[in-house]
């Protein structure tokens, strides 16, 4: 559940939603961004202001008003029933508190200051949101693709792992970021010996190189 429908709020309600939670918001307005999510029946709501017993059910409930009296109410029930609850802006009233989050695709990086300075965690997280790029998140695809086929080329733990921080430090995330898949796949099978699997596996085109999976590469 999330108690505020303006900006603040905004930003916890689609992250709730992009993890898959279900979503009631009690709210008596909300912003165009929320409305248009309204409007689509993406989460429940309750178009009116906080009333005593709107947490009954409820799991995990996030306060984002302006009104701190609201807020000590829903913090006296949520502890009543259980309820974990981040209150914005005012540690002393939350069972947990969330980090500023950067994501691109499958990376995820959480940055938090135990609640001492949100606004710290926020401008960290922009600063590295400019260092994950479109590669990054490529990069995860295709390495989803080869854990398997790498763990029976090298069983030894110790030799893979040394073989992943190769492909890392590697050209391959350059020659992603070019738009040079065939040849990130080319340094691949050079470092791995694994060539590049089916277009299916990984999300490839028609254009991008295909071959049996695993293969055998050219380059040793």
């Amino acid at each position: 559940m999330v108690i505020g429908g303006g900006p603040i709020a905004e930003g916890k309600i689609t992250g709730l939603l992009d993890s898959g939670a279900r979503v009631l918001v009690v709210a008596p307005d909300l912003t165009p961004a929320l409305a248009e999510l309204d409007r689509r029946g993406r989460f429940e709501r309750r178009a009116r202001s906080y009333r005593l017993g709107d947490l009954k059910g409820a799991f995990l409930a996030i306060a984002a008003t302006n009104d701190r009296a609201v807020h000590l109410r829903v913090a006296a029930e949520a502890k009543r029933r259980n309820v974990l609850l981040n209150v914005v802006d005012d540690v002393p009233l939350c069972q947990f508190i969330a980090p500023s989050i950067a994501r691109r695709g499958d990376l995820t990086v959480a940055v938090s200051t135990g609640g001492a300075a949100p606004v710290l965690a926020v401008r960290l997280r922009q600063q590295i949101e400019k260092l994950l790029r479109p590669e990054h998140a490529r990069f995860l695809e295709i390495a989803a693709a080869l854990r398997q086929p790498l763990a029976q080329r090298y069983p030894d733990f110790a030799e893979r792992r040394d073989l992943w921080y190769r492909l890392v430090d590697s050209d391959v995330l350059e020659r992603l970021g070019q738009g040079d898949e065939e040849g990130a796949w080319r340094t691949i099978a050079a470092l791995s010996g694994v060539g590049a699997p089916e277009a299916s596996d990984v999300g490839f085109d028609s254009a991008q190189p295909t071959g049996s999976w695993p293969a055998e590469a050219s380059a040793r």
